[in-house]
């Protein structure tokens, strides 16, 4: 199902910068993928993903207008959103720049029932999706997409995007050693305990990627 394009307001005036806003508020970074009636494969790179609703279960992606990919979901009724891990920042590249032979040189699935390619080297998850309904918001469509079956691939940090740089999920804070249990003095109760502050994430300093682009 899809509606007409959403009216947008606020037509008087140079638009706001929506990018810098953006490139303040990191994300995961997914790929999602799918295959087109006659058989072809198509992906590419997303961060712009939310959850909608836990009962049902309901996603939704922006994929760029025009996009192959966004053409083959609304085509084909179904998507596979594939979570990246820390170590697939080659992967979110590649499905970034919009190489027609991508799926050529990465590894992947399509098990029975699966919506799309499962990358299952670059993946932590991957959720299987049947598209809901489309909405096109200016140059891009929302897509809304219930999730029929999510499958764990490995437990591994996710891949994350901010600042217009790849970046891997923070190290944990160390967890200070216990000293075995006994009843604290007075003046001991009095000092506040102190907990070590987290890593920063290190950024690259890699050229920006292209946020949705697959041509």
């Amino acid at each position: 199902m899809t509606t007409e394009p959403a009216g947008l307001t606020g037509d008087d005036g140079p638009p706001a910068d929506l990018r810098t806003l953006m490139a303040a508020f990191p994300t995961g970074v997914s790929i999602i993928t799918t295959s087109a009636r006659d058989g072809a494969n198509w992906g590419m790179t997303c961060t712009s993903l939310c959850s909608v609703s836990l009962d049902p279960p309901v996603l939704l992606v922006c994929l760029r207008c025009g996009s192959p990919t966004l053409e083959a979901v609304s085509d084909s009724g179904q998507f596979a959103v594939n979570l990246l891990h820390a170590q697939a920042r080659p992967t979110a590249e590649l499905f970034a720049s919009g190489a027609p032979d991508r799926f050529e040189r990465v590894v992947w699935r399509a098990p029975a029932g699966a919506a799309g390619p499962h990358l299952t080297y670059a993946s932590h998850t991957i959720a299987d999706c049947s598209v809901l309904s489309t909405q096109v918001v200016g140059d891009h469509t929302v897509v809304l997409g219930k999730v029929d079956v999510v499958t764990p691939i490995r437990l591994q940090r996710p891949l994350l995007y901010g600042l217009r740089s790849y970046a891997s999920w923070p190290e944990p804070a160390p967890v200070p050693s216990r000293a075995p249990s006994r009843v604290a003095s007075p003046a001991a109760s009095s000092v506040p305990s102190r907990i070590s502050p987290e890593r920063p994430a290190k950024l690259s300093s890699a050229p920006t990627p292209r946020k949705h682009s697959d041509r």
